[in-house]
C-alpha cells in the first residue's frame, strides 16, 4: 500500500484527502517510481478548484514528480532499476508512488538533486518554452513578468536577464521585492502600491515591453495590455486571479497591433523532439550555473491542504516541495 493523496470532488483545499491505495505494478512501456520530491503547482490548484474540469473521479492530483525507478515493464529501454528521474505535465503526482508511462520521464543528472529536480521540471520548462518559443527573448528586449518571486518567475527571471533582457519584475511585497531583485529582476513594481502600466512607460522611457508574461490572469489584464509597446506580446500563461474573459480583440488594435496568445506546456511537451530540446536546454542552464533553483518551503505530503492554501494566499516564495 502507498500513500496517496485523492479527491473525489472538485471545492477547497479540504477535498483532498491522504489514503492507502494499491499500486499496480507497471505494464507495457510503464515503470513504477518511489517519489523522492514532488512539485507544487497552480495548474493543481485549477484542477482541485474545478477551474479546469475533471472527467473522472477519484483522481490523484499533481504534475511534477522526482523518484527513484522501482520496477520496469516490458518494452521499456533506457532505464533501470535505481535510475533518478524526474517528470513534467502527468497527474498523479501526489503520492508515495506510483506507476508511469517510461516516456514521461527523463533521467536526472547526477549533480541536480531530486529537490531541484521536482522544482524545475514543469516550472523550468514552461520558463524555456515561454523564452525560447512563444517569445524568443534577445540581448536588448524589455519584458514585464508577473509573480516574479514565484516559482517560474525566478526561474523566467534569471534566464531571460541570462540571454539579456531587461527584466521589469511584478511582486506584491517589499519582501519579495529583494528576491526578485536578486534573481534577474533589473526593475521591480510593487503591484498593490503602484500602476503597473504606468511604472512600466517610466521604466522603458515611454516605450512599453516587448513582452509581457502573465501568470495572474483576469486581474491583470488591462494592465499587462497597457504595458505593451506597438506589436508588443502579451503572454498569459496563468489564472491565478481567476480565468480570462471577454477579450475584445480591436482592443488590441487599437494599442498598436498587439499580439495575444494563450500556450501551454502540454503542447510544448507533445512529442520527443520538442521534449527532449527542452530538458536539454532546460539542464543546460542549470548546470552551468546560469541560474539559482529557490525552494522556498517544503511540506509533508500529509499537509497538502496547508501547502494549498498557502500557494492561494501567495505566502510562497519559489518552488514548493512535497515530501512523501
Amino acid at each position: 500500500m502507498s500513500k496517496v493523496v485523492t479527491i473525489y470532488e472538485t471545492g477547497s483545499p479540504k477535498v483532498m484527502k491522504l489514503e492507502d491505495i494499491h499500486i499496480h505494478e507497471p505494464g507495457v512501456g510503464e515503470v513504477k517510481i518511489e517519489h523522492t520530491a514532488i512539485g507544487l503547482n497552480f495548474i493543481d490548484v485549477y484542477y482541485r478548484s474545478g477551474l479546469y474540469p475533471i472527467d473522472n473521479f477519484p483522481i490523484t492530483l499533481g504534475m511534477e514528480g522526482a523518484g527513484i525507478v522501482k520496477s520496469i515493464g516490458d518494452n521499456v529501454e533506457g532505464f533501470s532499476n535505481g535510475d533518478r528521474v524526474a517528470y513534467p505535465m502527468d497527474m498523479g503526482a501526489y503520492s508515495e508512488e506510483r506507476t508511469i508511462n517510461a516516456n514521461k520521464l527523463v533521467k536526472i543528472p547526477d549533480a541536480i538533486d531530486d529537490d531541484t529536480a521536482a522544482a524545475i521540471m514543469l516550472k523550468g520548462l514552461t520558463a524555456q518554452y515561454l523564452l525560447k518559443r512563444t517569445f524568443k527573448v534577445k540581448s536588448g528586449d524589455n519584458i514585464l513578468v508577473y509573480a516574479a518571486a514565484g516559482g517560474v518567475g525566478l526561474i523566467l527571471s534569471q534566464w531571460a536577464k541570462f540571454l539579456g533582457a531587461n527584466v521589469i519584475g511584478c511582486v506584491g511585497s517589499e519582501e519579495k521585492s529583494e528576491i526578485a531583485k536578486s534573481n534577474g529582476c533589473d526593475h521591480v513594481i510593487l503591484y498593490r502600491n503602484e500602476n503597473i502600466a504606468e511604472r512600466v512607460r517610466d521604466i522603458t522611457n515611454g516605450l512599453g515591453v516587448d513582452v509581457a508574461y502573465d501568470s495572474v490572469g483576469a486581474a491583470t489584464l488591462e494592465s499587462s495590455i497597457d504595458s505593451l509597446r506597438e506589436f508588443g506580446m502579451l503572454v498569459s500563461y496563468g489564472n491565478a486571479s481567476g480565468a480570462i474573459k471577454g477579450v475584445n480583440p480591436a482592443k488590441l488594435s487599437a494599442k498598436g497591433s498587439l499580439y495575444f496568445t494563450r500556450p501551454t506546456l502540454a503542447t510544448h511537451i507533445s512529442n520527443k523532439d520538442l521534449f527532449d530540446n527542452g530538458v536539454t536546454d532546460l539542464f543546460d542552464v542549470v548546470l552551468n550555473g546560469y541560474m539559482k533553483i529557490k525552494i522556498g518551503q517544503m511540506f509533508s505530503l500529509k499537509d497538502i491542504q496547508q501547502a494549498h492554501e498557502d500557494l492561494e494566499k501567495r505566502s510562497t516564495i519559489g518552488s514548493t516541495i512535497l515530501k512523501p
